[in-house]
């Protein structure tokens, strides 16, 4: 039981693509667990790197629920919610930056 608990996890390194208005949007994004604390960031292709904040975790039958906050800057100055489902070492969900349209997200793990 604690190897499928383990498998459907957030922690570890991921490369998630957003599919958004102006085309594909590709970043790495690291999550740490310690003390049952979760804690990430994310770093995009202009060179910005921002934290994560307000993570959220809800273990569920298909996986792992987890919903995050982050501000970007590039391309545009944005405040992004994000709402995903982690299912192994894959994950989907969407993002939504405010009155815009919300953006599909898919994700794989790149490292544990």
């Amino acid at each position: 039981m604690e190897a499928t608990r383990q498998m459907n996890t957030i922690a570890g390194t991921w490369l998630l693509r957003m599919k958004t208005p102006i085309g594909t949007i590709e970043a790495d994004y690291r999550f740490e667990e310690e003390d049952g604390v979760i804690r990430g960031s994310a770093s995009g292709g202009g060179g910005e790197s921002t934290p994560l904040t307000d993570i959220a975790v809800q273990d569920g039958p298909t996986g792992q629920r987890v919903t995050w906050r982050q501000s970007i800057t590039k391309p545009l100055r944005l405040d992004l919610d994000y709402d995903v489902v982690v299912d192994g070492d894959a994950l989907c969900g969407e993002s939504r930056a405010g009155r815009l349209p919300r953006a599909r997200v898919t994700g794989r793990r790149t490292s544990a």
